[in-house]
């Protein structure tokens, strides 16, 4: 059971729908993080070329941080998943150390997150309300 379904004492007066519309934003979280973490990886060169090289710490940092999102986007069923995804955010926007340019596209995702948690809510609340599709009769 997923944490984005009813807590066990609430009910619903609809039913749940026909398609699993949380299949399908898993799907889109999952790409999110994928995509992260290319950008990420695409920051090595840049670190490299302004920042005066790559060091150990900034290299395996943004290395690291790659592979905790490529390994996060298989997470993705898991009920802490969306608290994961946030927690690679802020770390994500902590690379600034790494690299300005690293905080700032840290940032940019951090809005594409806010938007992510922004839909969930308002699938839930067209759950609730019986207003998607799979729900009419």
């Amino acid at each position: 059971m997923s944490s984005d379904s009813p807590a066990d004492g609430e009910t619903t007066q609809f039913g749940e729908p026909t398609k699993d519309p949380w299949k399908a934003f898993r799907g889109v979280l999952a790409g999110v993080l994928i995509l992260e973490a290319i950008v990420v990886l695409l920051g090595l060169p840049i670190v490299a070329k302004l920042s005066g090289g790559v060091t150990w710490v900034s290299g395996g940092y943004l290395v690291g941080l790659a592979l905790l999102m490529i390994a996060g986007g298989g997470l993705q069923r898991r009920p802490w998943a969306m608290s994961y995804n946030l927690a690679l955010q802020v770390a994500f926007v902590v690379g600034w150390f790494a690299h300005p340019s690293i905080g700032v596209i840290g940032l940019i995702f951090a809005g594409v997150w806010g938007y992510l948690l922004w839909l969930r809510r308002d699938v839930q609340s067209r759950m609730k309300r019986g207003l998607l599709p799979g729900q009419r009769d």
